[in-house]
């Protein structure tokens, strides 16, 4: 599982990899921790989430955007994330955890919300890439 920041525009772009569609999915969540913060401490408590949602897509968005919303509500910094994405009859069920580090403790830059902008997500032979715009 890996990714990498792109410069997108006035935004920033997280393209990322992974042998699984939820390792796809963690690795995006991971850009999206480092467009936010470059130096995370080993602090915080492990949270769940899960998301359902109509196609790959909109799972990827939804889960990206639950943990722009965990940040908001819970004043924490997610990191440390693991997926798991399957499809269930005609949705598509994301199961994530995070580490969510109090924001007291970083700092950080804000990251306003997801976008659809450019969303890619593909399987390749080696596994699954996606591409995700971020506003900031």
């Amino acid at each position: 599982m890996e990714f990498s920041l792109r410069e997108h525009t006035a935004d920033v772009a997280v393209e990322a990899s992974g042998d699984t569609l939820g390792d796809a999915f963690a690795a995006v969540a991971a850009g999206l921790t480092a467009a936010m913060c470059d130096d995370i401490p080993d602090v915080g408590d492990e949270f769940a989430l899960s998301v359902r949602a109509e196609n790959r897509e909109a799972a990827l968005f939804d889960y990206l955007d639950e943990l722009i919303y965990e940040r908001d509500v819970r004043a924490v910094l997610p990191t440390d994330h693991a997926a798991s994405v399957r499809q269930d009859g005609d949705e598509w069920v994301v199961e994530a955890t995070y580490r969510g580090v109090p924001l007291a403790d970083v700092v950080a830059r804000d990251v306003k919300a997801v976008t659809y902008s450019e969303m890619r997500i593909e399987a390749g032979e080696d596994g699954w890439e996606a591409y995700v715009v971020f506003d900031v």
